[in-house]
């Protein structure tokens, strides 16, 4: 999956004069946290977030004392060097990057102009999505050798139980770089039987771990 497909296209913008009670109205107005600052050549110049906001605002308590400071523009409180990603890049790269710098939201940008904003919201929604847990299913893990061959194998018994998979993952055992963690998720509500039948096949299920079935 690429970026473009998640990436909000319709993006509420700001330039560098407008001030920060213009980025407060606007963020409340659209209800977001985010807003990418543009120039007249809609060039990515910034990013105010509603952390820089609070950092630059008095308390609600103060804030007839100092109204000047509402009145600062944003280019005097805005992140200049911004992390962008493009629309082809990959969702699992820019989830990398989310988690690697610690940031909550990238702006997209093609030919050097902003075309849509991504943000741990919509990364959120698509690994929901991707994973199918907002669906009625049942999840499976299962260790495994950490050979070729055997997803094939789980997924022929899954087909003979005329199981639908709506998702894989995959993660190394930390305990033994031998093993692999398989972690599917099924569009059947009772698995008990096929979790027999893959015990019966020599593979152990950690979950679930059900009562009445063998190890």
């Amino acid at each position: 999956m690429i970026v473009e497909e998640i990436m909000k296209s319709d993006v509420a913008t700001l330039s560098p004069t407008d001030t920060i009670a213009d980025a407060m109205a606007l963020m409340e107005l659209r209800k977001i946290r985010h807003i990418p600052i543009i120039n007249n050549e809609q060039h990515l110049v910034g990013l105010v977030t509603i952390a820089k906001i609070r950092e630059a605002t008095p308390s609600i308590f103060h804030a007839n004392e100092h109204p000047e400071i509402l009145k600062k523009p944003l280019e005097t409180i805005m992140e200049k060097n911004v992390i962008t990603g493009h629309p082809l890049d990959f969702v699992e790269e820019t989830a990398a990057l989310f988690y690697e710098h610690k940031i909550s939201c990238i702006p997209i940008i093609n030919n050097r102009k902003l075309v849509g904003i991504v943000t741990e919201t919509d990364l959120l929604r698509t690994m929901i999505e991707l994973t199918g847990v907002h669906q009625p299913s049942s999840q499976i893990e299962i260790r495994v050798p950490n050979i070729s061959g055997v997803l094939c194998e789980i997924a022929g018994i899954i087909r003979n139980r005329h199981a639908n998979i709506l998702s894989v993952l995959v993660y190394p055992d930390k305990k033994d770089d031998q093993y692999k963690i398989l972690v599917i998720r099924l569009q059947m509500m009772n698995p008990t039987g096929l979790i027999q039948e893959l015990k019966d096949a020599g593979y152990q299920v950690l979950w679930p771990n059900l009562p009445g079935i063998s190890q």
